[in-house]
């Protein structure tokens, strides 16, 4: 299982009843049934050949009673006892969309999404959910941000917002969109005044983490 997954496993504790949405292959679900993370589990997957994988997976670990799978679009047809929702490897939309539509009231989401951090962020203000935690994982040379959501109200400055909770854990992450955005800045003609002050911006957000 990959560094993302492992760390997502973390952020898991005994009592959460979890649903894996768009589990793949099931490694999730396997792992947190081996090991006694909580005490329910579901694997679910819109697609019936990726749920077939993880069903096959399931069974040669014999934990057939331990994971119950599940096709579903998000959440619609997920047990309404669920309070913890995983959601790792999908775009920012999608992600919001089966939030949005969700006839579960989720108490906890782990997500970790591929693009739109920032929209992330700021939308799931709009659905009700605070950021609580934030971890940044790199598996692969890439950097993955997994986010925990909650009810539990917390005020967000603009910059964690933009760039997430501070960790000094997260430093490595910080160089890199450092780097990343300065590159970019440097590519941009003088004329485009707009695009370098909202990157400007960027990049003093970034040094005031990098200062702490």
């Amino acid at each position: 299982m990959n560094n993302k997954l492992l760390k997502i496993a973390t952020l898991i504790n005994i009592d959460d009843k979890v649903v894996d949405i768009g589990c793949d292959h099931g490694y999730l679900s396997i792992y947190l049934a081996k090991n006694k993370i909580c005490n329910k589990i579901i694997a679910s997957d819109i697609n019936e050949n990726a749920l077939n994988n993880a069903i096959g997976n399931i069974e040669k670990e014999r934990l057939n009673n331990k994971i119950k799978v599940i096709i579903s679009d998000g959440l619609q047809n997920i047990d309404k006892d669920i309070d913890t929702a995983v959601i790792a490897g999908m775009g920012t939309n999608t992600i919001l969309n089966i939030i949005k539509n969700s006839p579960i009231d989720i108490k906890k989401y782990i997500i970790s999404s591929n693009n739109d951090y920032e929209l992330l962020r700021r939308k799931m203000l709009d659905y009700g959910y605070f950021l609580h935690k934030e971890i940044v994982v790199k598996d692969n040379n890439k950097y993955y941000p997994i986010m925990v959501f909650t009810h539990e109200q917390k005020e967000l400055t603009d910059i964690e917002l933009r760039l997430g909770l501070y960790s000094i854990e997260n430093r490595d992450y910080y160089n890199y969109l450092n780097n990343k955005y300065n590159k970019i800045i440097n590519t941009i003609p003088n004329n485009h005044n707009n695009k370098i002050i909202e990157l400007e911006s960027i990049i003093k957000d970034i040094n005031n983490y990098l200062n702490r």
